[in-house]
């Protein structure tokens, strides 16, 4: 297959690339005209509004990954504003050129996030589906915003998924990568209480996820890319604590992940919410990593 990819260079876009073209498939770069090394690829430029839609003719999939790291600096009114356009106007922008396509491609998976559906009291014990409402809160309308963003693909008659991405285990970056240092000097542990859920999924388990879907037309809409087997922070502070054979007994108070992150830290850090991948179970993925030991042995090793 043709497969056009954006945020190829981040943590999920290189391991898709790198698994799809160990596959034979071939891919093109989508990238943005500001970014570090457009040559080569599709440039998107997004102050200009503009893109060459014309070199998405019969491609067979395209892989939306594009934004502004959720976790890469203190939040002020400046970096989420980029957060929010990183996302939504880099989806408009290719899903309208996707849409004036005379032979577009079969299906566009464009990731979103698991904060659509907001945080919950951990003693709730509600779990989120596909269906369930959206939440509340910042996190919350990027991603209602941002799936919003993909519907002239949806209205042209491609078929539109929104990956609903879990939090991404991996050396490479996210929560293991800040994790990493203070927990093998002996500094780690809970975050706040350690009741609020983690839903967390393998950045191994992506691609081939991504592949899946790609391959299942009946697969469409929001779906989930989490692991069915969702942890509490504690958990997940112990299996992390096992896996690199390091004590986890310096909690972090909530009041400090405030005083370090901001608003950030109750968004992503100190409260959570339980996130089940309904529709990939249903439509028979089976999960190479499912639980968070397997997932922390690979993740460890990258």
């Amino acid at each position: 297959m043709k497969i056009a990819v954006s945020g190829a260079t981040g943590m999920v876009g290189t391991a898709a690339t790198k698994y799809f073209t160990a596959k034979g498939h071939e891919i093109i770069r989508i990238a943005r005209a500001e970014g570090a090394d457009p040559s080569g690829a599709v440039v998107m430029d997004v102050k200009k509004n503009m893109i060459d839609g014309k070199k998405f003719e019969g491609v067979d999939a395209v892989i939306h990954l594009a934004g502004a790291n959720i976790a890469g600096k203190r939040w002020n009114d400046d970096y989420k504003s980029q957060i929010l356009l990183s996302r939504v106007e880099t989806t408009r922008i290719l899903a309208g050129a996707l849409s004036k396509l005379a032979n577009p491609p079969k299906v566009f998976l464009c990731a979103s996030a698991t904060g659509y559906y907001g945080n919950t009291d951990p003693d709730s014990g509600v779990t989120f589906e596909e269906q369930s409402p959206l939440g509340r809160g910042f996190l919350s309308d990027v991603c209602h915003q941002w799936e919003a963003a993909s519907q002239p693909a949806k209205e042209k008659g491609i078929r539109t998924v929104n990956m609903r991405l879990g939090a991404v285990l991996s050396k490479k970056g996210g929560a293991i990568q800040k994790m990493w240092i203070p927990f093998q000097l002996g500094m780690g542990g809970n975050l706040g209480h350690g009741w609020q859920m983690f839903s967390w999924i393998a950045l191994e388990e992506i691609p081939p996820i991504m592949d899946f879907l790609i391959t299942n037309d009946n697969v469409m809409g929001p779906v989930n890319v989490t692991s069915p087997q969702p942890v509490t922070n504690a958990e997940f502070t112990k299996a992390f604590g096992r896996a690199i054979k390091r004590p986890t007994i310096f909690p972090v108070p909530a009041f400090g992940a405030r005083l370090l992150f901001g608003e950030m830290a109750d968004a992503i850090l100190l409260e959570g919410a339980r996130v089940m991948p309904k529709k990939l179970l249903e439509a028979g993925y089976a999960f190479q990593y499912p639980d968070i030991d397997s997932a922390l042995a690979v993740s460890l090793k990258s």
